[in-house]
């Protein structure tokens, strides 16, 4: 008798999801049904009689959301992604277990960070914007080379090690900052307030905790170099804004690429080209011709994808039939 399919409430979905996971899924293993609203307390009905839910980065779990959940049967949370600081951990119900994909490919990341710092600092942007309207001329397209100059990670897990191997392609001298450090590799860890001080650029690949939420804040920036390049492509949290904005304006932040914001859940993966965004602190940094902003887009290739969908599925087939899951958040 062939089994009963497990069922699959993917939350968020967006076209590229619907490609890789039925790819993956070409064997039918799995029932998946795919659901633009994101998932809350509001939308968390939409997953009764399913056992997993699968959600993304906007996807929000508080207590109450969780408990609808339970209550309606659902046995098991897929991440289809690293981070899971949108998931209340302490107040999931017991009867709910939860995995995330911890390593889909941290060269995507880290190779994305790379491009935005040398799209900023050789003002690539702004070239294309150029020769698009047949303007050749090179005024104000003068930038700095990243060989010699100092380069400081905050979070050294496999993506900050990634961009750190990366920087060293390039000549650039690096530091790092990590609350756990890995003593076993030969990056050069300092304290935070050294790297502020001694950084050129500065790249953050740290998960959104407690500890580490508005790491960039108008003290730290206080400390930094005039001129320093900041590069997010972790979570939008890891910066205060506002901060950023006032050290933006001020000169003493020469420029910014941004992955991630604060406030984004409410904006990026969405078309607003014929609306007005709400959020004014996104206006202004976008309108500012010395910062990038992508729409969280550093995880967006095909690779990743791909081991995105194959894990989370690996990850909820061994959960329903071993009754464990090697990624399984810890709570």
């Amino acid at each position: 008798m062939e089994h009963e399919k497990i069922k699959i409430a993917m939350f968020d979905s967006k076209t590229n999801d619907k490609r890789f996971f039925e790819q993956v899924n070409s064997d039918g293993k799995f029932k998946i049904d795919y659901f633009e609203e994101r998932l809350n307390f509001k939308t968390a009905s939409l997953a009764t009689g399913y056992e997993v839910v699968c959600i993304f980065t906007n996807d929000n779990i508080d207590k109450k959301t969780a408990e609808i959940l339970e209550k309606n049967g659902v046995k098991f949370i897929a991440l289809r992604c690293a981070g899971y600081n949108n998931v209340d951990l302490k107040n999931l119900p017991k009867g709910i277990r939860i995995a995330n994909v911890p390593a889909y490919s941290p060269y995507a990341i880290a190779e994305h960070a790379i491009a935005m710092l040398l799209t900023s600092v050789r003002r690539i942007h702004k070239a294309y914007n150029r020769t698009k309207m047949f303007n050749f001329d090179l005024d104000d397209l003068v930038g700095f080379e990243l060989h010699g100059k100092t380069v400081g990670v905050i979070g050294t897990g496999r993506i900050g090690k990634k961009f750190i191997n990366i920087c060293r392609g390039f000549g650039m001298n690096v530091i790092a900052y990590d609350k756990y450090p890995d003593e076993t590799s030969k990056i050069k860890y300092v304290e935070k307030d050294e790297l502020f001080r001694e950084s050129d650029i500065i790249s953050i690949h740290c998960p959104l905790t407690n500890f580490s939420k508005h790491i960039i804040n108008r003290n730290s920036i206080s400390k930094m170099k005039k001129g320093v390049v900041i590069i997010n492509t972790s979570r939008g949290g890891l910066i205060d804004s506002d901060a950023l904005l006032d050290g933006l304006k001020s000169k003493k932040i020469g420029a910014a690429c941004l992955d991630v914001i604060e406030g984004e859940a409410d904006v990026f993966f969405h078309d607003f080209s014929n609306h007005i965004v709400k959020d004014d602190t996104l206006i202004r940094l976008i309108a500012l011709p010395n910062v990038i902003v992508t729409s969280h887009q550093a995880f967006l290739t095909e690779e990743a994808l791909s081991n995105i969908a194959d894990t989370t599925l690996k990850n909820i087939e061994e959960f329903f039939r071993m009754g464990k899951c090697k990624n399984e958040l810890q709570r």
